[in-house]
């Protein structure tokens, strides 16, 4: 019945031969890698406007200000962008910047890297869904109370696409991506009409939905903290050169075209969002009140579509802008899904990561890390009640901590190789580094009151605890390596049959025992005196000739004794290995199981870690 309900869920399992069939091509990778960064469009303006008008700045200053910083970000992803396209011609394995970071930088910038990387990924889960749920709720404010649930559902049903393979989810993301993008653009260009035609005001909402300070100035800090938010519409740029492996060939050069075009369609959906929000005269809404979700809350897109798409006959294009904006928000996950666990594979393989991340699963995608993502970030949800502005200021720190990494290893890169144009890749990667290494700085100081100390405090740790996995297996390497002076020693074999009573799944035991060593015993813990001597008149017929040891419970315990005698077999002589026999019968009916002790699987736990001992179940079907 499980693998029913799982291949019914998840799909038949794929032979290894599928996996060329399985890899995208650009039109499907756009939705499948870029869906983040696209997305980001949706909040990234929202979140500037929100630094400033709760700093209490004049509504009419903040307007100017914010387009402002809005250029500044989309020449910041003209830098990036550039860069990454070099990372993906340099290094088309994938990885992205732990890769880069790793291979030039070193172990520790790697990690680094490569935790940033992680707790971005996270986050991107958190943050998308949490906004796509923020734009369901602005339409239709009646389910506000129903976000939290409304998350954890979205999030599990994109885990369980990503669990169907690549392929499968990037069809299934394709239409709400492309939807997205000609809705926006179509937003921005009927707004531009509208603007220049009948004009464009965006009603403002009620006073006391504006929560601001009284008469907070404009100052360097403020207008750093407003940029730092909205640098959030650079999250997910590397995502494709992290998955370039899963493009067709050729790969690298479909990445880079890919990467071009998520570049260009966010920088003038960016943009054009912004100008609007400028000209529109909007005021964000802040959207917790003391802690509790604001009534009446509505995003800055939600604000634009509806005064763009006032008049009659075309108000019902509203509703196709916030299906649409929900629609990418919420599989903007996607993008995390896509790569977490890719480069949870990658550091596995380097030993970074349990060995559990590394592996294929039946449809070709790497369903342990897809299954780890999906329970961090359904945490995430429930710790932070699904709010977008309070997941925010975790978000941007690891993305451009990993960015200027990326691009200072790839500084190193060319230097080393000193190929054909060397000189001009490692001043773009140089600028590209510096000019992010400085965001970084100015997001964890502007954003470390109000969170990002966690992710600054949580990196160095995932780095430690990386470190102490990567120690692990190396020193079981080095444990288990063969050297010449290894040779094979003999072991003395004891084969030990735990024995309640005498019954046919008891003898079926006894047999397979004595074809295993000479030396077999049979093992049976007294709690009743009567059952043990009818056992003992009955050993003589159908022991076998197998000597029965008794062993005396005081406090009608049965591991504790069998433990003890354990030890007690071991010493009698060196290189002893115990083979523990445990006969168990299996009912016919599954709920039957439940009609009967369990002993044997308590004492199978506690056998686990004891050295030199072997546990093993016989079993007897009843009734076949």
């Amino acid at each position: 019945m499980f693998l029913w309900l799982r291949r019914l869920l998840v799909g038949s399992p794929l032979p290894n031969w599928r996996a060329q069939h399985e890899r995208l091509s650009k039109i499907l990778a756009l939705p499948v890698f870029a869906s983040d960064a696209l997305s980001s469009v949706a909040y990234a303006t929202e979140e500037i406007l929100l630094v400033l008008v709760i700093a209490g700045t004049a509504v009419i200053v903040h307007r100017d200000i914010s387009l402002l910083i809005a250029v500044g970000i989309v020449t910041l992803l003209a830098i990036v962008a550039t860069s990454y396209r070099q990372t993906i011609h340099a290094y088309p394995s994938g990885g992205g910047s732990y890769i880069v970071a790793k291979d030039n930088l070193g172990m520790y910038p790697g990690l680094i890297a490569g935790s940033a990387l992680m707790i971005d990924y996270t986050l991107t889960v958190a943050v998308s869904v949490a906004a796509g749920v923020a734009a369901i709720t602005s339409a239709l404010p009646q389910y506000e109370h129903y976000r939290l649930a409304l998350c954890l559902f979205f999030v599990a049903l994109i885990a369980l696409a990503n669990l169907r393979g690549v392929r499968e989810s990037g069809l299934l993301f394709s239409l709400p991506t492309y939807t997205f993008i000609l809705s926006i653009f179509t937003l921005i260009g009927v707004g531009l009409f509208r603007m220049h035609t009948s004009g464009l005001h965006v009603p403002p909402p009620p006073q006391h939905l504006i929560h601001t300070q009284e008469m907070a100035g404009i100052t360097i800090f403020l207008i750093l903290r407003a940029f730092a938010s909205g640098c959030t519409a650079l999250t997910g740029v590397e995502a494709i050169s992290n998955g370039i492996p899963a493009f067709r060939p050729p790969e690298s050069k479909n990445a880079a075209t890919t990467l071009t075009w998520m570049a260009v369609i966010l920088g003038c959906m960016f943009v054009g969002i912004s100008y609007l929000a400028w000209k529109g005269h909007v005021v964000p809404i802040e959207p917790l009140t003391n802690g509790h979700p604001t009534k009446g809350y509505e995003t800055v897109i939600s604000q634009i579509a509806r005064a763009v798409f006032s008049t009659p006959g075309i108000k019902w294009f509203y509703y196709v802008i916030q299906s649409a904006t929900a629609g990418i928000l919420i599989l903007a996950a996607n993008t995390s899904f896509a790569d977490f666990p890719r480069l949870g594979s990658i550091m596995a393989r380097d030993r970074f990561l349990p060995r559990q991340l590394f592996n294929l699963g039946d449809r070709l995608v790497y369903s342990n890390g897809i299954m780890l993502l999906g329970l961090l970030a359904c945490g995430l949800i429930w710790l932070f009640k699904g709010d977008t502005n309070s997941l925010i200021p975790l978000y941007a720190v690891g993305v451009f901590l990993s960015f200027t990494l990326s691009q200072a290893g790839m500084v190193r890169h060319a230097k080393r190789l000193r190929e054909r144009g060397w000189r001009r890749s490692a001043a773009i990667s140089a600028v590209g580094s510096v000019t992010t290494g400085v965001v970084t700085l100015v997001i964890a100081y502007t954003k470390f009151i109000f969170g990002a100390w966690i992710v600054v405090l949580l990196i160095p740790c995932l780095v430690l605890l990386f470190s102490r996995i990567h120690e692990h297996y190396i020193e079981l390497g080095n444990e288990l390596r063969l050297t010449p002076e290894d040779e094979f020693e003999p072991i003395h074999h004891t084969v030990i049959v735990l024995t309640p009573s005498i019954h046919r799944g008891v003898l079926k035991a006894l047999e397979y025992a004595k074809s295993l060593a000479a030396d077999v015993r049979a093992v049976h813990v007294e709690t009743d005196p009567v059952d043990t001597a009818i056992m003992e008149d009955r050993w003589e017929q159908w022991g076998g000739g197998i000597p029965l040891v008794i062993l005396e419970s005081q406090y009608r315990s049965l591991i504790s004794p069998v433990l003890e005698y354990l030890e007690e077999a071991k010493r009698e002589r060196e290189d002893c290995m115990i083979t523990v026999v445990i006969p168990e019968f299996v009912p016919k009916k599954w709920w039957h199981k439940a009609l009967h002790n369990q002993s044997g699987i308590l004492l199978k736990f506690a056998l686990l870690f004891r050295r030199d001992i072997v546990t093993t179940n016989i079993r007897y079907y009843v009734g076949k």
